[in-house]
């Protein structure tokens, strides 16, 4: 199995379904290994066509063109497709059945991608793909894309924005289509696949809208391509995935920014404030001090001895992170995971560097976000924060402070909140779980990584709650694809070993 996930290659086609298939046992390991080789070289231009539209959400003419490329490549393949409107840009819905089945798999998929700061890429344009390889001193060099007519390297990469995230998964998708309808395999359920057009936005519009179509997206249960594997780049299966909610701080000194000679010791410094606020909140090895925050989690012994055998690396981890201890969550990175996280991302205060200037500050601002656990009641963590706030004796409120509370209120604290998505958190054992297990235990002959929770967010709670099925994610590209950030890349080996897993899986029978 893992010299698969190392000899890897990259491939997609646009056949047609065939106008005959039939219903036969999942496609013989061999079988899919020489089907996905056979579309390899003649992907290439649809995938290099996929990845030049432009994707970033915040252009909506943008992702209308992007829609009607997908409308068309799935078309192809023997979807019928519908948009579902909503006040951003439409969800896309392709749709696939099989008579006589009653049963259904619903897939989400993702098309848009983070905004781009071209001078931050080292290529002339994120929207052209670049292919490159690397030297030994660990420096990329574009190659011609006709190197791809020779002998292919699986460590070559192809750098756009969205090659990983989530451009890549969609494209092996439409592949494993490619293949199983180039087989004769017609799938043992019906299939509809959800295309969110805005998760780079935390898809606002994506709750309202399950719960406006909710029997247009029914399904017995849901599947997740998107993201990353384990760190090990061994084959694995998500089981859920933590929501988040956001708070912002802000504190106040002076109305405007005073010298700190004429008014230091007098005019009292938002920063200061700030600190001690921040530093109320969790203990010296992490744990947050708030009473209640961690409330309703319960680790059993049999769910620790799950936990510890993921294979994590964390002597590994912490090298790579630079860091000697982790804070004292859990006893492991994947026991972290398990609790709410209260995470400072960003503070700001007056000026540093070369910009710094002797003056006590107006303000200073923290941003946070909490990383919620399906146990986790985003308002209830919530409330905790802002009630610690108002316990240490700060004025709490959700405006610029007026001239009249300014004169009133000694300490004042702006506080604004907001929650994007909600956890979600499946069973091994449920249908999605074991349709995903049952793909990749065939194609590999053992069982993959299963994560039970993941640390980051999508907008997958959405479906489970409001659809009242469970979910499970396939992650399909390298761990180390820069996604959201310049310079996003995928291997070419990861590529092609997603389209092969996407078949495996998608060959199952439900049972």
């Amino acid at each position: 199995m893992r010299n698969h996930l190392r000899a890897l290659f990259l491939g997609i086609t646009s056949s047609v379904c065939c106008a005959t298939l039939t219903l036969a046992e999942p496609l013989p390991v061999d079988e899919i290994r020489e089907r996905v080789d056979a579309h390899y070289r003649g992907s290439l231009e649809l995938y290099r066509e996929f990845l030049s539209l432009p994707n970033d959400a915040n252009h909506p003419d943008d992702i209308l063109k992007l829609v009607e490329w997908m409308e068309s490549a799935f078309g192809a393949r023997g979807f019928e497709t519908q948009r579902i409107p909503t006040p951003g840009s439409p969800l896309l819905l392709a749709e696939r059945k099989r008579e006589g089945s009653d049963r259904t798999v619903l897939v989400y998929l993702q098309s848009d991608g983070q905004p781009v700061d071209p001078d931050a890429w080292f290529q002339d344009d994120p929207y052209q793909p670049t292919l490159k390889q690397r030297h030994d001193d660990g420096n990329w060099e574009e190659i011609p894309w006709q190197s791809l007519d020779a002998e292919i390297d699986p460590d070559w990469r192809v750098f756009a924005r969205s090659a990983s995230d989530s451009k890549g998964p969609m494209a092996q998708f439409l592949v494993a289509m490619d293949i199983l309808n180039d087989a004769g395999q017609e799938l043992d359920f019906n299939l509809k696949v959800i295309i969110d057009t805005e998760e780079e936005m935390s898809s606002p519009n994506l709750p309202q809208a399950v719960i406006d179509n909710r029997d247009l997206l029914s399904a017995d249960l849901l599947l997740i391509f998107d993201g990353p594997p384990h760190a090990s780049n061994q084959p694995t299966v998500k089981f859920g995935a933590r929501g988040i909610a956001k708070i912002t701080l802000d504190t106040y000194g002076p109305r405007f920014p005073q010298h700190s000679g004429h008014y230091g010791n007098y005019a009292p410094n938002p920063a200061f404030h700030m600190s001690r606020i921040l530093s109320s909140m969790k203990r010296e090895d992490g744990r947050v001090l708030i009473p209640g925050f961690y409330d309703g989690i319960t680790l059993s012994d049999e769910l620790r001895a799950v936990l510890a055998a993921v294979p994590d690396d964390e002597d590994r981890i912490r090298a790579d992170l630079g860091i000697a201890a982790p804070d004292s969550i859990g006893a492991n990175l994947q026991e972290s995971v398990q609790y709410p996280s209260l995470n400072i991302r960003g503070l700001s205060s007056g000026w540093v560097g070369d910009e710094a200037r002797t003056i006590v500050p107006a303000t200073a601002t923290a941003e946070i976000d909490i990383r919620l656990v399906k146990e986790s009641d985003p308002d209830t963590l919530i409330g905790l924060v802002r009630d610690h706030i108002q316990g240490m004796g700060y004025h709490v409120i959700d405006h610029p402070p007026t001239d009249e509370e300014r004169r009133k209120h000694p300490r004042i604290v702006r506080f604004s909140s907001s929650y994007s998505y909600l956890a979600y958190r499946s069973g091994f054992d449920e249908a999605a779980g074991r349709l995903a297990r049952a793909g990749l235990r065939h194609l590999y002959g053992e069982e993959p990584i299963l994560i039970r929770t993941s640390g980051g967010s999508i907008p997958i709670s959405p479906f489970v709650d409001t659809l009242d099925i469970p979910a499970a994610s396939v992650p399909t590209v390298n761990i180390d694809n820069n996604q959201h950030s310049p310079n996003e890349n995928i291997r070419l080996g990861n590529f092609k070993e997603g389209i092969a897993m996407l078949v495996a899986v998608l060959s199952q029978t439900l049972d």
